[in-house]
């Protein structure tokens, strides 16, 4: 089935596949008022997922979107992610969260209250293992004396997108983001962020244009007759890619969720 999807979204035109990173899923029985996913949502482990990809298509980019970094191994992420982008010649696009479930921080022995402060140190000690041979890097929060991954990717570094909304992540996008992935409608607060997004990003002596823009349709919020202008209202915001969302429309085979992206791209003029 995920064999059959991958090459049928890879023959309808589109440009991409993004996944959802999500390690473990809490039994909400004794959590009142428990919201967002549990035991019973199936999530594949995106990496692995992707080695398989990588396998059987061959154009299709493989999206993160996003990974929650500061709940794995940093050294760790930088092999698997550099692994994934030889095994597909360079088409991994890897987006980055902090996440919001303490539940999965716990389950993989990582402190939940710390991933904001841990994340930028990741993000610099990823970059470096991706770029260089051999790293010597000694910060707060990691500790490598003269090592590498071998082999390298092919993209040097590969790029980083951001997901979330928080001011520190707008700063972050700015600064060291390849591109944003924000989860909001095309609406004035959006444009209100990506205002802000922009002149962080003048502020780090880059150009808008270097910065990519992720928009979602999700197609259990937003009616058919809506599709076009949902994703234009999105491209005169300055949307780069745009990633549509079957998830709960109740559809109960493979099939029935490539023809919905079938109906997607046919409207959108993307086949």
């Amino acid at each position: 089935a995920i064999r059959d999807w991958a090459q049928a979204v890879e023959e309808l035109g589109y440009t991409h596949i993004l996944t959802y990173d999500h390690v473990l899923g809490a039994h909400p029985r004794n959590r009142p008022g428990w919201e967002g996913y549990t035991d019973a949502d199936a999530f594949h482990e995106v990496f692995v997922l992707y080695g398989y990809l990588a396998a059987v298509t061959r154009r299709v980019g493989l999206v993160l979107g996003v990974l929650i970094l500061p709940q794995r191994q940093t050294a760790l992420v930088a092999k698997q992610a550099a692994e994934v982008d030889v095994l597909s010649g360079g088409r991994l696009r890897l987006g980055l969260g902090v996440g919001w479930n303490e539940v999965e921080y716990i389950g993989l022995n990582e402190d939940f209250h710390t991933r904001g402060a841990r994340v930028d140190e990741q993000i610099e000690l990823l970059q470096r293992l991706w770029s260089e041979p051999v790293v010597d890097y000694q910060g707060r929060w990691h500790s490598i004396p003269e090592a590498g991954i071998n082999p390298l990717p092919v993209q040097r570094p590969i790029p980083l997108w951001f997901g979330g909304h928080a001011e520190v992540v707008l700063r972050r996008v700015a600064r060291d983001g390849a591109g944003w992935m924000p989860t909001s409608p095309p609406d004035d607060v959006a444009r209100e962020r990506l205002t802000r997004l922009r002149a962080y990003a003048a502020e780090a002596s880059r150009a808008p244009a270097e910065i990519g823009l992720e928009a979602h349709l999700t197609l259990n919020a937003v009616p058919e007759d809506g599709w076009l202008e949902h994703a234009e209202a999105w491209r005169q915001l300055g949307a780069t890619h745009l990633c549509v969302q079957t998830m709960g429309l109740g559809l109960s085979s493979t099939q029935a969720h490539i023809d919905a992206l079938r109906r997607v791209a046919r409207v959108l003029g993307v086949s």
